[in-house]
C-alpha cells in the first residue's frame, strides 16, 4: 500500500473526477485580484472561464486595450499562478 500525504490523495481526486475545472473556475475569480494586481482587479466587472479560456468583463475602454495587447503575458502569469496550464485563451468584452 503506497503511502499518499492528504493533499496529494485530494489531487489525485481531483484529477480523476470533473470537479477540477470547476474549482479552478471558483479559485480564478476568488483570487483575481492576487494574480493581476488591485489595478486591474478594480475594474473588472467579472471574469468566467469556459474549458481552457478566461473570458473577462470589464466596462472600462483603456483596460479592454490594454488586457487585449498583454494577453500573452497574463497567461503565463495565471498558468504560473496555478503552476499549470489552466488557460490557453483570453477574451476580452
Amino acid at each position: 500500500m503506497a503511502m499518499y500525504s492528504v493533499g496529494d490523495a485530494i489531487n489525485e481526486f481531483l484529477e480523476r473526477s470533473k470537479w477540477k475545472p470547476k474549482i479552478t473556475a471558483l479559485r480564478m475569480s476568488e483570487e483575481w485580484e492576487a494574480i493581476t494586481g488591485k489595478a486591474i482587479a478594480k475594474y473588472t466587472r467579472s471574469v468566467n472561464m469556459e474549458g481552457r479560456t478566461l473570458h473577462i468583463y470589464t466596462d472600462v475602454a483603456a483596460l479592454k486595450q490594454e488586457l487585449y495587447y498583454g494577453k500573452a503575458e497574463l497567461i503565463i502569469r495565471i498558468n504560473e499562478y496555478f503552476k499549470e496550464v489552466v488557460i490557453d485563451d483570453i477574451v476580452v468584452r
